[in-house]
């Protein structure tokens, strides 16, 4: 008997060591394909920059702070209240790390789940039992008396340590752990391009208050010349020069130009609530004092177009979800596949307390299961194509993504490069209305010409210079959105890797104060 029970326990390691090689290599089987990033075609530079180049600085692409290229000081305090105030980023924040509390749920099915459940209870059978039994339990503990002791009370004390396990045989657990960690480094990226999205806001609504500044200012002085020529008209018409016709015209054109003047005031007040929100502050607060803006934009460093791809957080975003698309085809694969578990408890058990803890109150069990589905009727070969489709609809969403990228830089730049030509020329416009405006009151005061020849003069004189500021405010817009559609200082080495998502924080970026 002692042969054959050495014999048995031989066998029974034999087969536990055989059980627990084969989980070993099948844990080592994944169903995901091998992923590789779509390819996009790019060409070796701009088509916009061809024959004309903008101011480089020294760096090939752009770092940090964007916004300071613009040497604004309060700008770039504006922009660092974006950073930890703006409500849209800190909400954009909470889904990441939404997404990163996923990642970290998916990633706990790789190990056991163990639990614990003391108890004590306490059982009074029936004194009308009869000659009959009576079995009472609780928590997996049972306790049987008889009629001889109905009278009893009996305890049950139980220290039980619960596990259970589904090893991870054919790669299910591990590539939802990793989807889901894509998942979680789309939503970073997502993240990062609501941030420079709303960077970007603020920089052309800052502007905009500036450039506004800057028509308040144009149109006070523009005031100040009208009432200096409606004074001339009204001094030729008391020596008998001029009619009172002229005065009248002189004064129209003062009181329109004064409620134009008036109307500027609206848009102001819009730009700085706007930026008021933009920064996280109440707009009933928060005021900016009035400066007018003079530069010219700041030169751009481009990049190459393959670069593009590494510096925008939209794209990071949008071939993220491919690689989480791809992860799943490995998930819907598994599915075909069995799954085995394994469950074990220990503890101790014993109706009094005191010998709870004793070697002979020690109790074990184990145990395996494995199931696998016979008849789906096609739901999972369903589930496996769905997965494909997935994958082939992100990658083209990834695609357009870039393409849409390139398009953008290409708007810029030639909006840059156009808008340049049109500011030299607009620039030659104000100098010739000005000279005719000034040939036109020479003329007037010594009465060759009538007054309505001033004020055509005025009027063209103010249109232009109108126009000029404009122009010169879309060139700053223009470079602004040049700089947002380059990824401003972003780039996928800021981006958390697949593994470093479950630490990262979401607010330890490059751009942040």
């Amino acid at each position: 008997m002692t042969r054959r029970s050495d014999m048995a326990q031989v066998k029974w390691k034999a087969a536990c060591w055989t059980l627990l090689a084969a989980l070993a290599l099948a844990a080592g089987c994944n169903f995901a394909p091998k992923y590789t990033v779509p390819p996009v075609a790019t060409t070796p530079g701009f088509k916009e920059t061809n024959g004309w180049k903008m101011a480089q600085p020294s760096d090939a692409v752009i770092k940090g702070k964007w916004w300071e290229m613009f040497n604004d000081p309060q700008l770039s305090s504006l922009e660092d209240q974006v950073n930890v105030s703006n409500q849209t980023i800190v909400a954009a924040l909470e889904n990441f790390l939404a997404a990163r509390a996923v990642a970290k749920e998916a990633r706990a099915q790789l190990y056991p789940t163990i639990t614990a459940d003391p108890s004590v209870s306490w059982t009074k059978p029936s004194q009308n039992a009869g000659g009959s039994s009576v079995s009472s339990g609780t928590a997996g503990n049972s306790v049987t008396a008889s009629s001889g002791s109905s009278g009893k009370v009996f305890r049950s004390y139980i220290l039980p340590l619960d596990a259970s396990w589904e090893p991870d045989l054919w790669g299910s657990i591990r590539n939802t752990v990793a989807a889901s960690a894509y998942a979680a480094q789309a939503s970073a990226a997502q993240l990062e391009n609501m941030r420079l999205s709303i960077q970007a806001e603020l920089a052309i609504d800052f502007f905009s208050l500036r450039f506004q500044d800057e028509l308040i200012d144009l149109y006070t002085s523009t005031i100040t010349n009208y009432k200096a020529s409606v004074e001339l008209t009204k001094t030729l018409f008391e020596t008998g020069i001029d009619s009172d016709l002229d005065v009248a015209q002189a004064d129209s054109l003062l009181e329109t130009t004064l409620a134009q003047a008036t109307a500027l005031g609206i848009q102001r007040a819009q730009f700085e609530h706007a930026i008021a929100m933009l920064t996280g502050q109440s707009a009933s607060a928060f005021s900016l004092t009035p400066s007018p803006h003079r530069d010219n934009p700041p030169g751009v460093p481009i990049g190459l177009p393959a670069q593009l791809l590494e510096r925008r957080p939209d794209v990071a975003a949008a071939e993220r979800a491919v690689a989480e698309a791809n992860a799943s085809i490995g998930v819907a694969r598994a599915a075909y596949y069995p799954t085995i578990s394994l469950s074990g408890a220990v503890g101790y058990q014993s109706s009094a307390l005191s010998k709870l803890l004793n070697s002979s109150s020690f109790y074990w069990a184990a145990g395996v299961a494995a199931s696998e589905l016979v008849f789906d009727a096609g739901k999972r070969n369903a589930v496996t194509q769905q997965a494909w489709a997935s994958y082939r609809a992100n990658a083209a969403t990834y695609r357009q993504t870039a393409l849409t990228a390139f398009q953008q830089v290409e708007d810029d730049l030639s909006a840059l490069r156009i808008l340049e030509t049109e500011h030299g020329q607009q620039e030659v416009a104000v100098k010739a209305a000005q000279k005719n405006l000034d040939l036109a009151i020479e003329r007037y005061r010594l009465g060759i010409n009538s007054y309505l020849n001033v004020i055509t003069a005025q009027v063209s004189l103010l249109s232009n210079q109108q126009a000029d500021v404009a122009i010169r405010l879309q060139r700053m817009t223009s470079s602004v959105q040049l700089v947002t559609a380059l990824g401003g200082g972003w780039t996928t080495n800021d981006l958390p890797t697949p593994h470093g998502v479950f630490h990262y924080s979401g607010t330890n970026m490059t751009n942040n104060p």
